[in-house]
């Protein structure tokens, strides 16, 4: 066993593992009071708006994958679509050849907070003001300040003081960015919190209508209202153009969460459970498939197979990204006029075929496949060099080469002594995604940029159509029952990093934590998800820990290998439950020092 962190923590009667200490904390004592695990990541995830709002909010969006005993496993999508204003034409009149990063313009429809109430209305057993709770307390009388959120502030005060006065005055009080560590509040949305208890509890009736109330309170009164007076306004996007956003109330009216299957695949005893091909989650299936059929198991080389642990493994797991990635380029998106068929991707002829396509040498081309025998069609400025201007407040993710993040993702898993599990990566509506809606007390997304303006395409701007999502929770099972819950914020990397820890922790036999805690790689070599939807031909980011001796070889193979510090890549949380003994465990991420699993 390799050096871990922390110890694995195991116990009978519920786990919680989020992004940060204060949402699991707070699940926690929702599983105390007699909640399950959708209560407790009801509470979680709201609490995540509040103390992580540079990752998540409540203008963002949700995917959630959930499952209990004797229940199959369904796909909460809370990814809003396109609103009705929302036409490549409408852009091309405005002068623009891609989706702001920043800006109203590129808001979809808020998806995350219909998508909560609908878990905590389907499966929840608590009401509104109860699960709401702890975050309301928390944006009313403070809660400790990230440094990562002060850090985030600075870099975009400028903004806020010249062109956002709103958010100005939500994030710099008295003319500066908050401290770290200071309690800071946010009463705009402490009372905007409270208000829609108070209007679900208006009628009175049980936990479903009041949560029905809180929901029509969202979309239809005063929250909508809010959102479309803002909209009108013009204001600085990315790249400097002064321009209103194209969202209305009726665009939030018209939008209910909704629930999927999701797509699967049998692998290595296991059935491991993604979204559908709205989100990147059908890649993560494909990686897996192909490195088995090439022989690729769990951090060992025993019985002639490698692993994520050696030079070979981490070569045919990048170049299988690269395929996948360029897969999900040509193939996965809401928009298509004729859709792939998933099981298409997946189909096991189809995956041995790409994998020939893996040699001894790093490859730097984006090369799709034909899994219907139709040609695949990639963006025109998703292989151009086209310069795009960017602001500090682009994007959402990833990583830089120093480890650290410009807006991300938050996750969260929970278990309960029921079996019930919770894998869930809320994101969007970052505080540098778009001004703070005044009456509201927080911004809108900006998740419409991983759209192309280009039609024709699985991910094309269409009104009504979802953005193809780079959240991407896991949800395992084995015969049938849910055993593991997992997933990891960072943008396009996200199902990198999660196939590295199912690789060791299901195929290699490694525990939850010593698998979160192994050294993390990822490529960048194919089209990001974010603007400018930049690409990096043939990079391999590693962190330092893999060692000299595997950086020098993948760098003879001919990856250009960009080396990191020893604990800045990947951001895994997990909690697990054996259906034969209900012994629970949960594992989270040291990096960055705020990701923390909790649980007796």
């Amino acid at each position: 066993m390799s050096f871990t962190t922390r110890p694995t923590l195991t116990g009978t009667y519920g786990m919680v593992s989020s992004t940060h200490w204060i949402a699991s904390q707070s699940a926690m004592r929702t599983l105390e009071l007699g909640g399950n695990a959708y209560d407790a990541a009801v509470t979680a995830g709201f609490v995540l708006h509040v103390v992580e709002p540079h990752l998540n909010g409540p203008g963002g969006d949700l995917p959630a994958i959930v499952a209990g005993p004797g229940r199959s496993p369904q796909v909460l999508c809370g990814q809003g679509p396109a609103p009705v204003g929302a036409t490549p034409e409408h852009f091309d009149e405005a002068g623009l050849s891609m989706v702001p990063g920043s800006g109203m313009l590129a808001a979809a429809v808020p998806g995350a907070f219909d998508a909560w109430m609908l878990l905590l209305r389907d499966h929840g057993t608590m009401t509104p003001r109860e699960v709401l709770a702890p975050a309301e307390h928390y944006a009313r009388h403070g809660h400790p300040l990230l440094a990562v959120v002060s850090t985030t502030v600075q870099r975009v005060q400028q903004l806020f003081e010249q062109d956002w006065p709103s958010s100005a005055q939500v994030w710099l009080r008295g003319g500066a960015a908050p401290t770290p560590g200071a309690l800071f509040r946010n009463p705009a949305w402490a009372d905007t919190l409270a208000a829609l208890v108070r209007d679900g509890e208006a009628g009175g009736g049980a936990r479903e209508v009041q949560i029905e109330g809180v929901r029509r309170a969202w979309s239809q009164g005063f929250v909508a209202e809010a959102v479309d007076r803002a909209a009108r306004r013009p204001h600085r996007h990315s790249g400097g153009q002064l321009l209103p956003g194209v969202i209305t109330g009726a665009d939030l009216a018209a939008y209910r969460a909704t629930w999927e299957d999701p797509v699967t695949l049998d692998w290595h005893g296991h059935t491991v459970a993604k979204t559908g091909p709205w989100g990147q989650g059908p890649g993560l299936l494909q990686v897996l498939a192909m490195l088995d059929a090439l022989g690729t198991a769990g951090g060992s080389t025993a019985g002639g197979d490698v692993g994520p642990d050696d030079t070979e493994g981490m070569h045919r797991i990048a170049e299988a990204w690269k395929l996948a990635m360029a897969d999900r380029e040509a193939w996965l998106g809401d928009s298509g006029s004729a859709p792939v068929d998933v099981a298409a991707l997946l189909d096991p002829a189809y995956v041995a075929q790409r994998a020939t396509l893996i040699g001894a040498e790093a490859d730097r081309t984006l090369r799709p496949g034909s899994p219907d025998g139709r040609p695949p069609k990639i963006a025109v400025l998703a292989t151009s060099q086209v310069e795009h201007p960017v602001d500090a407040t682009v994007g959402e993710p990833t990583v830089s080469r120093d480890g650290s993040t410009r807006g991300d993702t938050c996750h969260v898993d929970v278990v309960d002594r029921w079996g019930n599990m919770v894998s869930a990566t809320p994101s969007g509506g970052w505080l540098q995604s778009s001004p703070v809606v005044p009456e509201l007390g927080f911004p809108l997304g900006s998740r419409l940029q991983m759209m192309w303006l280009e039609p024709g395409l699985p991910s094309s701007l269409v009104p009504g159509r979802r953005p193809r999502t780079t959240l991407t929770p896991t949800l395992v099972l084995r015969d049938g029952e849910p055993v593991l819950a997992c997933g990891s914020p960072g943008g396009d990397q996200q199902d990198q990093w999660q196939s590295l820890f199912l690789l060791r922790h299901l195929a290699g036999g490694w525990g939850l934590q010593e698998a979160i805690d192994a050294p993390m790689f990822h490529t960048t070599s194919f089209p990001g998800s974010f603007y400018p939807r930049g690409s990096e031909p043939g990079v391999l980011v590693v962190e330092e820990r893999i060692g000299e001796a595997a950086i020098d070889e993948l760098r003879r193979r001919g990856h250009d290998v960009q080396v990191q510090g020893p604990w800045t890549l990947g951001r895994m949380c997990a909690v697990a439950r054996d259906p034969g003994t209900g012994l629970l465990s949960a594992g989270a991420n040291p990096r960055g020092m705020q990701g923390y699993a909790v649980g007796r």
